[in-house]
């Protein structure tokens, strides 16, 4: 139990150095469209979000960006790929993966396009208490 303390201790947990505005997607733990709605969150706080993603969620990433690039609610502002080591073997050596980190700013539509979509939804809310 103390080694458990004692590791806890020494963990840095990295509050400062975290980017409040980064979502960092997984291709196992969440749909798609999860990562596409909570990524227009984050564009209604912040000017602009950063997604990021390790080895097979890279895909995913991609994905997303485009998704909300071509409906027209963000626009690309930096893309950044580079190789991270992971200690990911059971003899703990470590294992190169490919990470990218995408910077999406706001399209000047943004709002237009989120009030819209409220609106629609509004509606259909509406149509079915009736």
């Amino acid at each position: 139990m103390e080694g458990i303390t004692e590791g806890v201790k020494s963990m840095s947990l990295g509050v400062d150095t975290q980017k409040k505005n980064r979502i960092q997607v997984s291709n196992t733990k969440k749909p798609l469209f999860f990562y596409v709605n909570l990524a227009k969150r984050y564009m209604q706080q912040y000017t602009d979000v950063e997604l990021s993603a390790l080895g097979m969620a890279i895909a995913t990433v991609v994905t997303v960006a485009e998704i909300l690039k071509n409906n027209g609610f963000a626009v690309e502002k930096k893309i950044m790929t580079m190789t991270v080591d992971i200690k990911g073997d059971s003899r703990g050596r470590p294992v190169q993966k490919a990470k990218i980190e995408i910077t999406l700013a706001k399209s000047d539509k943004f709002d237009e396009l989120m009030a819209a979509a409220n609106e629609e939804k509004e509606a259909a809310e509406a149509q079915e208490q009736n």
